[in-house]
């Protein structure tokens, strides 16, 4: 075949392509689009909407139509929002931190990511499932545990446990936007301090923004501020996790050949610098950030459709301990940290 009928008879097999997709890509974006109207209307987590509303559709992920548009949502879309993310992010923003704050939130995440390794090996879960819990803890809840998901061994164990993951610590994440503020605030910190604590502790963005509105404009701005330093922290998280997963054989296989840095990585690193440099324009960024939101929560959608409740609930407590223990950890970590640069001792 030469390269000139090639090149004539792609468009058609593109479209051919996009029609197989279509389906399953239907079925996530309407789930995203009911998750949506539920969650602004009513309250409540969006990415939760759409894994239960995921979960109550499994029955189609035995349609043959529907998998390959359900499977092109739940990696290729959910990398995209991923790297999306990084266009949120600029240098000056991580500068503006701080040394000391900086290396207590680096201090948090790496040593709350080493617990969930420890913890599974102690409740006899395996290590995929220690860092997946405890990188979602440590930095951005569901984002992370997909993201992390994303480069480990794509078993029917994971996935499921990746879906637990994501409920425990959107859960979380909700309860800690209630009960931090007014701890911190009987705690005595200050706004810029309880900032602190709120951005480097509670899991998903939105809760942290709604947290820290509740304690001022200072205390919004500081725990926005080191959240978005912790979600940069996502890249390197990853990138580890990918470069000590490369020779995995469910990972790496003939057909799917796994890059020393995945491109989703590559992508979030230069969005960070284009961001750093003023390219990227502030409208720019909002659009990124909800567009990725819409990635995730259709990511979200997919994963739900392709897990059972009864695959949930075969995972049993272990999980659910493993997230309470990495999120007291973590908070105590970051208000310990806050009292000892409050104090002068560090």
């Amino acid at each position: 075949m030469s390269w000139v009928q090639t090149v004539r008879e792609a468009p058609g097999r593109w479209r051919a392509q996009l029609v197989s997709y279509f389906p399953g890509v239907l079925v996530c974006l309407v789930i995203a689009l009911a998750a949506t109207f539920v969650s602004e209307h009513y309250g409540g987590p969006q990415l939760l909407y759409a894994l239960l509303i995921g979960l109550a559709f499994h029955f189609l992920n035995s349609h043959p139509k529907v998998v390959k548009g359900i499977n092109f949502c739940g990696r290729t879309v959910l990398r995209v929002g991923v790297a999306l993310l990084g266009a949120r992010i600029t240098f000056s923003q991580v500068a503006e931190l701080g040394v000391q704050t900086g290396v207590l939130m680096v201090l948090a995440v790496l040593l709350t990511i080493l617990l969930g390794v420890l913890l599974a090996r102690w409740l006899g879960c395996s290590r995929d499932q220690g860092l997946l819990t405890g990188s979602a803890v440590a930095i951005c809840g569901a984002s992370a545990a997909l993201a992390v998901s994303s480069v480990l061994p794509q078993t029917r164990e994971n996935e499921r446990f990746t879906l637990l993951a994501v409920v425990g610590v959107t859960v979380l994440s909700t309860l800690a936007m209630v009960i931090y503020p007014f701890s911190l605030n009987a705690m005595g910190l200050s706004p810029a301090q309880a900032g602190i604590v709120l951005g480097g502790s509670i899991h998903d963005v939105a809760q942290v923004v709604a947290a820290g509105m509740m304690l001022g404009p200072q205390a919004g701005d500081t725990a926005t501020l080191v959240k978005l330093f912790r979600v940069m922290l996502l890249m390197p998280v990853v990138l580890i996790i990918a470069v000590l997963y490369r020779s995995h054989p469910a990972v790496k296989t003939p057909e799917n050949e796994v890059p020393l840095v995945p491109s989703f990585l590559l992508a979030f690193i230069v969005l960070v610098m284009l961001a750093s440099v003023g390219t990227i324009t502030p409208a720019m960024a909002t659009l990124a950030g909800d567009t990725s939101r819409w990635m995730l929560v259709t990511a979200i959608a997919a994963a739900g459709v392709k897990t059972s409740f009864e695959d949930l609930l075969k995972l049993g407590w272990k999980p659910v301990a493993m997230l309470l223990g990495e999120t007291f950890f973590l908070v105590a970590l970051v208000v310990a940290g806050v009292l000892l640069l409050r104090l002068g001792l560090v």
